[in-house]
C-alpha cells in the first residue's frame, strides 16, 4: 500500500509532537534508593557525618539512602568511583578536607576536583582546637606566638601524619603568624594525642571531642579554634581569626557532591532535604556533641568554598613540598 506524501508528512508531524509530550511513565525524583559513597572506613569522622544524616534524609526523600564505604588513598578511590558514576542523582559522595587537599598532595588524580563534580552542600564543619601541654608557659595565643618567636625551631608539634589536617592546620598557622615550629608526625591522630598528653610534643591541633575533657581537667590548655566562627561545642574558646589573624580558617569538613551533570532537580531536592535535616533538634544536639557545627549552605556557596579551599591547600602543600606519590 502506497502512502501519499501528504499522509506521510501528517504521520511524521504526529510522531514529532508525541516525542515532545511528557512521558506518562516518568517518575519524579527520587524513584529508587540513593547511594551515598564514603571514602573512609566505618567509624571515621566522614562516616560518622554520613550516618548522622542518612536516616532522617531517607525519611525526607521517601527513599532509602544507602551508605557505601569505599576506603583507600585518602578518599581518592571513592572520589574516582563517584566521578565515573551516572549523573542521575542516585550517587552522592560525602567528601572531607581531603577533597581539596589531595590535588596538592598527588601529582596526578583520575578526576578533576572542580570539573567532575557538582557541589550540593557543606554539611558540617569539624572545628579543630589548638591546644598546648600544661608545661608550656603560655595561657593565650598571643603568649604562645611570642614564645615561639623567642624560641624559633625549639617547639615541637604533633600531627596524625604528613598531609593530615592536624599537620596542615599547624603549618598554616605557623606561616600566618610567622613562627617556626618542628613537626613530629605520628601514624594517627590518636597517637599524636597520646604524645601531647605525655609531653613528647608541646602543641597540636586536635578535634574537640578528643580534647575537651583534657582541657577541662587542666592537662591541656586551649588557645583557639580553627573555624571562622566560634564553635557551638566550645563557645567560650575564641577563634584564631578574632585574636589577630583575620580570615584564618583550617577546619575539617564533611560535604555532599554528586557527579558533574547531575540534574538540577536532584541537586535541589537533596540540598533542600539536607538543610531541613540539619535543623532537626536531635541532629543539632548530636552534631555539637561530636564537635561539629551544622552548615547546610547553597550549592553555589559550597562551590565557592571548595574553590577557595583548593587554592589555599594547594599553595600550602606545594610550599611545604608535600607529596603522597
Amino acid at each position: 500500500m502506497k502512502i501519499s506524501p501528504a499522509a506521510l508528512i501528517a504521520l511524521m508531524t504526529v510522531a514529532s509532537l508525541g516525542s515532545m509530550l511528557p512521558d506518562a511513565h516518568a517518575q519524579p525524583y527520587p524513584s529508587k534508593p540513593v547511594r551515598m559513597i564514603v571514602g573512609f572506613a566505618p567509624g571515621g569522622g566522614t562516616d560518622v557525618t554520613a550516618r548522622l544524616i542518612v536516616q532522617p534524609l531517607s525519611e525526607a526523600l521517601g527513599q532509602r539512602v544507602i551508605i557505601d564505604n569505599r576506603p583507600g588513598a585518602n578518599g581518592v578511590l571513592a572520589t574516582e568511583v563517584t566521578a565515573k558514576s551516572p549523573p542521575d542523582g542516585y550517587t552522592l559522595l560525602m567528601v572531607n578536607l581531603g577533597h581539596t587537599v589531595n590535588p596538592g598532595l598527588y601529582k596526578k588524580l583520575p578526576f578533576d576536583t572542580l570539573r567532575d563534580f557538582s557541589a550540593i552542600t557543606l554539611v558540617v564543619m569539624l572545628t579543630n582546637i589548638l591546644v598546648v601541654h600544661r608545661s608550656l608557659p603560655v595561657k593565650s595565643l598571643p603568649e604562645f606566638v611570642r614564645l615561639a618567636k623567642a624560641r624559633p625551631g625549639a617547639i615541637n608539634y604533633g600531627s596524625g601524619g604528613h598531609g593530615a589536617s592536624s599537620h596542615l592546620a599547624v603549618e598554616l598557622f605557623a606561616k600566618t603568624a610567622g613562627i617556626d615550629l618542628v613537626h613530629v608526625a605520628y601514624k594517627s591522630g590518636g597517637l599524636s594525642g597520646v604524645a601531647l598528653l605525655a609531653g613528647e610534643v608541646a602543641v597540636s591541633f586536635n578535634t574537640i571531642p578528643s580534647t575537651l575533657s583534657y582541657v577541662k581537667s587542666g592537662r591541656l590548655r586551649a588557645l583557639g579554634v580553627s573555624s571562622p566562627k566560634r564553635s557551638m561545642s566550645v563557645p567560650d574558646v575564641p577563634t584564631i581569626a578574632e585574636m589577630g589573624y583575620p580570615g584564618f580558617s583550617a577546619s575539617g569538613l564533611s560535604g555532599l557532591v554528586a557527579p558533574a551533570g547531575t540534574p538540577a532537580e536532584a541537586i535541589d531536592r537533596i540540598h533542600a532535604d539536607v538543610v531541613k535535616v540539619l535543623k532537626q533538634p536531635a541532629v543539632v544536639e548530636r552534631s555539637v556533641a561530636l564537635g561539629m557545627d551544622p552548615v547546610g549552605n547553597t550549592p553555589a556557596e559550597f562551590t565557592q568554598f571548595i574553590k577557595a579551599d583548593l587554592e589555599k591547600w594547594t599553595r600550602l602543600t606545594r610550599e611545604l613540598k608535600l607529596s603522597l606519590q
